[in-house]
């Protein structure tokens, strides 16, 4: 039975009918002890099948671990959307409910290879970055106002190579939200110190950006 409904179905092909260049959903499971994997493959096949842009790799999180650790995998189900090249642009859980529009927007900004969303002051700050910088966006799939905060992060991926972004579905990663103390989302993590509550403006998350780098170097 097909995840995505005929309509949603629909909107998401007309949403990437105009995209410029391919993307690679690289999607990493397993056969045992990983809740949504099965459904996260279904997902990414799905929305592949909606674009002749967009196509899906599966690898095996165990067999294939040698591709795992070039693209940085460390948990499943994961998701890599690559682009003509690697933006660091990561999904890890699956990305269902309000987060599935998180996934769309990052088919189409690593397509485009370009942070469209990013207003031009921040496309500099970003741009200029020159220490290697984390994000990582908890979320749960029934948070609408997680999915601002996921996109943002992503689009500062695609802004430099220097940035990685992860959104990260809180309740599948019990202790990962135990770790970052996560008692709602969505809860932006940057280089594990610099923590961020909401869907905060770009501002003040290039702000707490600069503020991490600079904690990094003092």
């Amino acid at each position: 039975m097909p995840l995505l409904s005929q309509e949603i179905a629909t909107q998401v092909r007309e949403y990437l009918a105009d995209l410029t260049s391919p993307v690679r959903l690289v999607m990493f499971t397993q056969e045992f002890e990983c809740e949504f994997c099965a459904e996260t493959r279904q997902l990414v096949e799905e929305v592949a099948q909606l674009s002749d842009q967009v196509s899906a790799e599966i690898y095996n999180f165990v067999t294939d671990r040698q591709k795992a650790d070039e693209l940085g995998i460390d948990k499943i189900p994961a998701i890599a959307v690559l682009g003509a090249q690697d933006y660091g642009v990561r999904f890890y859980g699956i990305p269902a409910g309000y987060e599935f529009s998180s996934l769309i927007q990052a088919i189409r900004t690593v397509s485009a290879g370009w942070p469209e969303l990013l207003s031009p002051e921040g496309v500099r700050r970003v741009s200029q970055i020159t220490s290697p910088v984390h994000i990582q966006v908890f979320v749960t799939p029934t948070c609408p106002y997680c999915p601002q905060a996921v996109v943002l992060a992503h689009q500062m991926a695609v802004a430099s190579p220097m940035v990685r972004a992860d959104m990260v579905e809180a309740t599948e990663f019990p202790h990962l939200a135990l770790k970052y103390q996560v008692m709602g989302v969505p809860r932006t993590v940057i280089n594990e110190k610099i923590h961020i509550e909401g869907a905060a403006p770009e501002s003040m998350v290039l702000a707490k950006l600069e503020e991490a780098l600079a904690g990094s170097k003092a």
